[in-house]
């Protein structure tokens, strides 16, 4: 792994740090309903915070694109972040400029500034050099705790880290590690699992793991698209018929690296997609006609834990089945739970991320029994894609 800079290399004493944070919440009614982000942040602040540090944190929300609109603003997280860090956190009422500067120079060692929305200025996802050196122009390190943001080069990620002594915070050395011991110098054997409703949407990272894992476990509908690609019929099962070559590609790729490909052997299915229908499990060769796969069955829920019994590192990213909808919900359950296990009894490290997972997880009520869960979404797909990240390596020491 590229070495980066961390808070171990930075003495913060009397120093203005600006965060690079992600507090891009989920809000409804102006309530925010999901503070994990904010959470998983507070160690990387109260760690600068103690050590003498003038705090001011940035962050992107929402999509104002360019403009100020008063319901994407970032004053709303000031009394959440105040909650969460147990001390006062200031306001400012932009992120560069005057209102900036102002509110900079009054912080004291140990005291927090909370910037308004990076978006509102245009400049901002266009990497605009003029909006980076106004960031950088309000302290004298930075700091990225923000991997979320890391896959985008905006100003506040990718620009301002050029301009400054640049650090990984604590949440982002954290990812960092997680995915290094996930992809880049894993223990072995070392398993995949990438579910998902379409081959099309995640052509790359099938690619790049066919080439990095030993076992490759694919489940969701995609796993309908490479079944009939193997002549499986999938009666109204969602696949994507114009994927079928490269599904057979994809799967003689991987023979060729090594790369041991784990499709299901047994399907739940149903005629119809609704909450608790009618199911039926089948062998992948005896789809009906007139119904379609939502779930995989307890003989493939069988053959992935054998597998993962049998594995050192785990990589997973999407779900088996349709799980928000029971009862298709009963293979993501039943596999997570066997993850959950093995971390705790056979030492496996278990790494997950992206949007449906970690909702997957939740629902399974294993996201603290994992080894990593990245809160990440797109980030985490395109490291797992191998694609460079410039908010990361913008980071890296030469």
């Amino acid at each position: 792994m590229p070495r980066f800079r961390t808070l171990d290399d930075l003495d913060p004493r009397g120093k203005w740090v600006l965060l690079r944070a992600d507090l891009n919440v989920p809000v409804r009614d102006g309530r925010i309903t999901d503070r994990t982000r904010i959470e998983r942040l507070s160690p990387t602040i109260r760690e600068l915070a103690d050590k003498g540090a003038r705090v001011i944190v940035c962050s992107h929300f929402d999509r104002p694109k360019g403009k100020r609109v008063p319901e994407m603003s970032l004053q709303p997280m000031v009394e959440a972040l105040s909650e969460v860090l147990g001390r006062p956190v200031a306001w400012a009422d932009d992120c560069i400029g005057p209102a900036a500067e102002a509110a900079a120079a009054k912080l004291q060692d140990g005291e927090v500034l909370l910037l308004e929305n990076t978006r509102y200025h245009p400049g901002e996802e266009k990497n605009d050099p003029a909006l980076a050196q106004g960031l950088a122009k309000l302290a004298d390190a930075f700091v990225n705790d923000a991997f979320s943001a890391a896959h985008r080069a905006h100003a506040s990620t990718e620009g301002v880290a050029r301009l400054l002594p640049s650090y990984a915070g604590r949440l982002m050395q954290a990812e960092l590690e997680a995915l290094d011991a996930a992809l880049g110098n894993p223990s072995r054997p070392v398993v995949a699992i990438v579910g998902g409703a379409k081959v099309s949407t995640k052509l790359d990272l099938l690619g790049n793991l066919t080439k990095k894992v030993n076992v490759l476990v694919i489940g969701g509908a995609m796993a309908n698209t490479f079944l009939a690609a193997q002549g499986h019929p999938m009666g109204k099962s969602l696949q994507e018929a114009e994927m079928h070559d490269t599904a057979r590609q994809i799967l003689a790729d991987a023979s060729a690296n090594g790369c041991e490909i784990v499709l299901p052997v047994d399907l739940v299915v149903a005629a119809e997609f609704a909450p608790n229908p009618a199911t039926k499990t089948v062998t992948v060769d005896r789809v009906p006609d007139g119904m379609m796969a939502l779930d995989v069955g307890p003989d493939t829920v069988s053959l992935v834990e054998a597998k993962l019994r049998q594995a050192s590192t785990l990589v997973w990213n999407g779900p088996f089945g349709a799980f928000e909808t029971p009862p298709f919900d009963s293979a993501t359950v039943a596999v997570a739970q066997a993850v959950a296990a093995l971390t705790a009894s056979a030492g496996l490290k278990s790494i997950a991320g992206g949007g449906d997972t970690v909702s997957a997880l939740k629902h399974a009520g294993v996201v603290n029994r994992m080894t990593y869960v990245s809160a990440a979404g797109g980030a985490f797909l395109e490291w797992l894609e191998g694609k460079t990240l410039p908010g990361v390596a913008a980071l890296e020491v030469a």
